[in-house]
């Protein structure tokens, strides 16, 4: 079988927009997939077809790696670890600014960056497989890009707590009790139609009202652009020490 090449693709059923991202390593996400994810939304927040959005990845297993590892070995100078880490920060702050409700379809298992992507949908919905993890201080930097868009979903003290035992996996229960999943199923099939069913049914709310929820439910993120940028930065730093480089060596 060909290994199948990574993609974002977008579908529009019922004037709910989904929106799908996959890559053959666990959907951990190379700089171009993240730049095209991030476009593909603020193009589906422009456009007149769309009533809600979905984001979703492919495959049955892993929701997202994080960041891929691959990119993240080669970096050898701080600003091509800023722009490398701006990756996930321009997802987020396009799914922050998006004029639509996102709902999360969450499958499976997602770690770092995959954790923030999550964390910034408006109404996340995940399977009980979907056990999440910060695993970044394994590697020596931190998860400073996603970690604003944790902590504002789950608070501060969650959020430090799986920042610090970086090598555990929480599980989606425990994720849903922290406020970051709004549900969790048994099965990817009740997963789907549950998403199905409540996008479909916001669809028939007022688009202004949402609009205007969705300000509200996002107030105090404005800085987040600079914020970002800065968290990005500080990661970019941190790659280049000597302690990451053997790490990531050993991880290889």
């Amino acid at each position: 079988m060909a290994e199948q090449q990574p993609y974002v693709k977008q579908t529009i059923e019922n004037e709910v927009g989904y929106i799908e991202f996959f890559h053959p390593a666990h959907n951990s996400l190379p700089g171009d997939v993240l730049t095209e994810l991030a476009n593909t939304i603020t193009e589906a927040g422009k456009n007149d077809a769309i009533k809600v959005i979905v984001l979703k990845s492919g495959g049955d297993r892993t929701f997202c790696a994080g960041a891929s590892f691959n990119e993240l070995i080669n970096i050898n100078d701080a600003a091509t670890g800023k722009v490398f880490f701006s990756g996930f920060a321009n997802v987020i702050n396009a799914m922050r600014k998006c004029p639509k409700f996102i709902i999360g379809r969450i499958q499976g298992k997602t770690v770092g960056g995959g954790v923030g992507l999550a964390a910034s949908t408006d109404y996340c919905m995940a399977t009980k497989f979907a056990a999440i993890k910060l695993s970044e201080l394994n590697i020596g930097i931190g998860p400073f890009v996603v970690g604003p868009a944790i902590e504002r979903k789950i608070g501060l003290s969650a959020m430090s707590q799986i920042a610090i035992d970086a090598n555990s996996f929480y599980p989606a229960e425990w994720a849903k009790q922290k406020g970051l999943f709004t549900h969790v199923f048994e099965s990817t099939e009740a997963l789907d139609e549950a998403v199905k069913k409540t996008a479909e049914h916001l669809c028939t709310y007022n688009t202004e009202a949402m609009l205007e929820m969705k300000k509200v439910f996002w107030k105090g993120t404005d800085d987040w652009d600079e914020l970002l940028a800065e968290r990005a930065a500080t990661s970019g730093r941190l790659v280049l020490s000597d302690f990451t480089k053997e790490k990531l060596k050993e991880f290889k």
